[in-house]
């Protein structure tokens, strides 16, 4: 099928058996999956003008990943090509790119062309869909593959429209805007800002960071993969694919100091305090970096560059709140000023509010960003009372503190697929998770949830939904663990209609 071929608003609506909302890793690995089980007939939007998603967004300067690359990659297509541990954003990209070009889903794609709304049709038992385009579809089920942290957190401080210099967002670098011998202003200190502030610090007049709170923050120890080890996995993919395992349980044994006890994280503590000791000398500085919270209750981050960045003479650490923004300049809640001539906000994303007001409307027409209102629910992280035959990767309680979330959107995919295969085998058009299951799921999640250490862990974090209180976000346990509850389709949680009862 060509997707360029769709009828405009005014005519039919195109029908299509699955939609995909997303090109990044969860849609194009749906796609690729489709693709696998011999199933082309499927669309995918994107917002954006080519693959990638978030690695299509994010191109501030050092953007790069924090899972070791052979692990940010998807099990079924491994990659012996990656050029560095971590990988840069450029290489992460053009992974993506060359998996669509080679596995024949561009075809399926419809770049720049996001979905403006969707609508369910309980008669109909099907999704329509309106595109940016202005064209409505028809599609039977529909993949939601449009990550949690895609919308950018703007935040809300007294008088930021007024400045007269330019201000984005990290995920909106304008690259247009100049630098050089600028006087700059970074509100925030994540993991987006860890990375960009060492590459522009060298370059900008005066730098000054406004943090709210420290992060805990690790070696980072990247390193060049050398192309002798690069031609072993490529011509032994099974060492390639041993790796993998080694950096899995790595990463895998790292979540025992987040759910069961936080002295299992007294090792990585110790060297994060030895890192921050070994980087920075100057002792105020090094005072005010020093987290007063648990170790994992805020993403921890890898770093070798942003400490010595901060400790260089035009760099200045703010850590008191911002209180107000003016035309020139930020002043801080002592009542200091400081003249800015770009402000960058780095700033994170609405991770607890994932789906824009007014998208999504399932069964009797409810808005499912107002369902989400106290709070993003899913069974499994996946499905949605209400929303028949939508489908979720990286939905509620499926992210990630400690190892590769493409494991966890492997373990979806492998999910829905089995509920696309049941659907298919015993005639169902409308497939629903029960009520009853989707709250037993999630009482038990939150049972877990309290004890660990994001609920736990004496912090302010973007894991928690600010109106409940409860962590909407990650995922309190095992990867290994959540792929055996996915394993099979469990058809006993879900309320199913066939054609014939439909009318269809």
């Amino acid at each position: 099928m060509n997707p360029s071929s769709g009828e405009s608003g005014s005519q039919a609506a195109r029908q299509v058996r699955t939609a995909i909302i997303g090109a990044g890793f969860s849609g194009l690995g749906m796609a690729r999956a489709l693709v696998d089980s011999g199933d082309r007939d499927f669309i995918v939007f994107e917002r954006e003008p080519g693959p990638g998603g978030t690695w299509w967004l994010n191109d501030y300067p050092g953007c790069a990943c924090d899972v070791p690359s052979h692990l940010y990659s998807l099990s079924f297509e491994l990659n012996p090509d990656w050029t560095r541990r971590y990988p840069p954003r450029k290489e992460i990209q053009e992974y993506l790119a060359g998996m669509a070009a080679s596995r024949g889903l561009d075809r399926h794609i419809l770049y720049g062309n996001p979905v403006e709304s969707m609508t369910w049709s309980d008669s109909g038992s099907y999704w329509e869909i309106l595109d940016g385009q202005g064209r409505r579809w028809k599609a039977g089920r529909v993949v939601a593959g449009m990550g949690g942290l895609s919308r950018p957190s703007r935040p809300d401080l007294p008088g930021l429209d007024a400045f007269r210099g330019p201000v984005f967002h990290s995920q909106q670098w304008d690259h247009d805007c100049h630098l050089e011998g600028k006087r700059v202003a970074v509100i925030g200190t994540g993991a987006s800002a860890i990375q960009f502030v060492p590459r522009i610090q060298p370059r900008v007049r005066q730098l000054d960071v406004y943090q709210r709170t420290p992060p805990w923050i690790l070696p980072r120890r990247d390193r060049v993969i050398p192309g002798w080890l690069k031609g072993l996995f490529a011509a032994i993919p099974l060492l390639m694919r041993l790796d993998r395992y080694r950096i899995y349980w790595l990463q895998e044994f790292r979540v025992l100091g987040l759910v069961v006890s936080t002295r299992l994280a007294a090792w990585h503590r110790y060297r994060a305090r030895a890192h921050l000791r070994r980087q920075v000398a100057d002792e105020d500085l090094r005072r005010a970096l020093v987290p007063d919270y648990e170790m994992g209750c805020k993403r921890v981050l890898l770093s070798d560059d942003y400490y010595p960045a901060l400790d260089r003479e035009n760099a200045n650490l703010v850590d008191s709140p911002v209180t107000q923004v003016d035309e020139t300049g930020i002043t801080d809640a002592t009542g200091r000023h400081r003249p800015a001539d770009v402000i960058i906000l780095a700033t994170g994303f609405q991770a607890t509010s994932p789906v824009p007001w007014g998208m999504i409307a399932g069964k009797g027409g409810q808005d499912l960003a107002r369902v989400w209102e106290s709070g993003p629910e899913a069974y499994k992280g996946t499905v949605v009372a209400g929303f028949p035959n939508l489908f979720m990767l990286m939905g509620p309680n499926t992210a990630l503190g400690h190892s590769s979330v493409l494991v966890m959107i492997e373990s979806q995919i492998r999910y829905i697929n089995r509920a696309f295969r049941y659907m298919d085998q015993t005639g169902t058009t409308n497939l629903e998770v029960l009520e009853s299951a989707q709250q037993q799921w999630n009482r038990k999640l939150h049972i877990r949830l309290q004890e660990t250490v994001w609920n736990r862990g004496g912090c302010k974090s973007w894991y928690i939904h600010a109106g409940s209180g409860r962590n909407t976000t990650l995922w309190p346990g095992f990867t290994w663990e959540y792929d055996l509850r996915t394993r099979r389709f469990d058809k006993a949680a879900f309320q199913r209609r066939s054609q014939s009862e439909t009318g269809s």
